[in-house]
């Protein structure tokens, strides 16, 4: 990426719920992003994982006051070995020019990591190495 800093949102179920890519990581930053994370999940979680970063605390004690923010050593490991495979991707490509461009590609590759691991209605009857192919048959026989 361009500099810029990768905030993911992912749920107790390894279903990619939004990301962002900001040019900058500051509580404006992080407070857009857990807004958005917020209205999609449409649920109030009760704890949340982040990085040890300072901006968290001030942002979420506005945003989710009741929410226990956990940020012990190796607490966010879930997310961050999730977020592996998205840089396996993005290696061969020698990384991404805009955030823009990042903004795209990483949505697209969580849209896909969903689908994968059935979290949306799409392909869920296929076997699971071929459900990428019936998800995309569905959706082309929606369009």
């Amino acid at each position: 990426m361009c500099g810029g800093t990768l905030y993911r949102a992912v749920d107790q179920y390894g279903q990619v719920i939004d990301v962002l890519v900001s040019a900058r990581r500051d509580a404006a930053a992080a407070c857009r992003f857990f807004r958005r994370a917020l209205i999609t999940l449409k649920v109030t979680p009760s704890e949340i994982v982040t990085d040890a970063a300072a901006v968290y605390p001030a942002v979420l004690d506005e945003l989710v006051p009741s929410a226990w923010h956990h940020v012990e050593r190796y607490a966010n490991n879930q997310i961050e070995a999730d977020h592996s495979q998205l840089k396996h991707r993005l290696r061969p490509m020698r990384g991404l020019r805009t955030d823009r461009t990042a903004t795209v590609i990483i949505a697209g590759h969580a849209f896909m990591q969903n689908v994968r691991r059935g979290h949306y209605e799409l392909g869920v009857d296929a076997a699971r190495g071929l459900r990428i192919a019936a998800a995309f048959t569905e959706l082309a026989a929606a369009i």
